[in-house]
């Protein structure tokens, strides 16, 4: 093991969701950790000063200097090196989802071959509620892109094959997910510029690892990540170089540790078809891991 020379930024009562400030590159080199997943949401380089709708309201497109695109060629560099980064932190038999659009998706792409990782499908999210195009000059952008992936080209990777299949109605899911962006009671503690709904994060987690799995997030942002893996029974470390969102990711943590508030919130995902009907509210609902201190920090 590695000496640690890292400290949490907050880790819960229960050992189940961590967080570390800072870049994630650097805190990776810290610790030999192994995960059993990693969801990445990495800069999309989107911030170029240009406009979209939000809540029908014109709106900068501009999220941060972290979103601001340095170049072709660094952009992709740095795509690489946290990549391979993760490559160390994950299990033999892990495997790795990576959100983007055509900004960032094919630099992934690329990278992800290049560093030895096997591609196993490009799931493309549908959005039912996309902005419109203002500039009348495109297509409207209403999908994204995630890349899944495993770690060894020849080592066999978990699939909930058999749960994803009774979620679609018995038949195989599709690598096309209709789902909504994120909803108003998401954000009740607060607003993170590149948000990901928790119907996307929760059907990710079930369908690739099993209850007490460690799910790792480098770019936690206000760690929806986290929150689902909290919810489906797995445990949880995110990193984010932005104090101001990991505090945000603290107030839905214990948010989520309000009496009911977990049965409520998964039975709203139970309403978006992300979970498997009743039975599959009621098993996580009463899901208790024995989380052990796992994580060096």
């Amino acid at each position: 093991m590695k000496p640690i020379g890292v400290k949490a930024y907050y880790k819960s009562e229960d050992r189940g969701f961590t967080l570390l400030l800072g870049d994630c590159i650097e805190l990776m080199s810290h610790f030999d950790f192994k995960f059993d997943m990693i969801f990445a949401d990495p800069p999309y380089f989107l911030s170029n000063d240009g406009i979209s709708v939000q809540s029908g309201r014109m709106v900068s497109v501009n999220k941060g200097d972290w979103d601001r695109s340095h170049g072709v060629e660094e952009d992709h560099a740095f795509n690489r090196r946290w990549l391979e980064a993760c490559r160390g932190k994950l299990k033999s038999n892990g495997t790795i989802w990576i959100s983007g659009t055509y900004h960032n998706i094919f630099s992934i792409a690329k990278n992800l071959t290049d560093l030895g990782y096997k591609i196993l499908n490009c799931i493309t999210w549908v959005k039912t509620n996309p902005p419109p195009n203002l500039s009348c000059r495109y297509f409207t952008h209403s999908a994204e892109y995630i890349l899944w992936a495993r770690k060894e080209d020849r080592t066999p990777h978990f699939f909930n094959y058999e749960l994803m299949k009774e979620m679609n109605g018995g038949t195989q899911m599709r690598d096309v997910w209709t789902l909504p962006a994120i909803a108003r009671w998401e954000k009740g503690c607060g607003k993170h510029p590149t948000q990901k709904p928790l119907s996307l994060l929760s059907r990710i987690i079930l369908s690739s690892t099993r209850p007490g799995a460690w799910v790792f997030d480098p770019f936690a942002g206000s760690s929806t990540t986290g929150i689902a893996a909290n919810l489906l029974g797995r445990r949880y470390l995110g990193m984010d170089i932005c104090k101001d969102f990991l505090d945000l990711s603290i107030r839905r943590k214990k948010d989520l540790e309000e009496p009911s508030r977990r049965g409520e919130i998964l039975s709203k995902l139970d309403r978006q078809s992300v979970l498997y009907q009743d039975y599959k509210v009621g098993e996580l609902r009463d899901c208790t891991v024995e989380y052990d201190p796992g994580l060096p920090f």
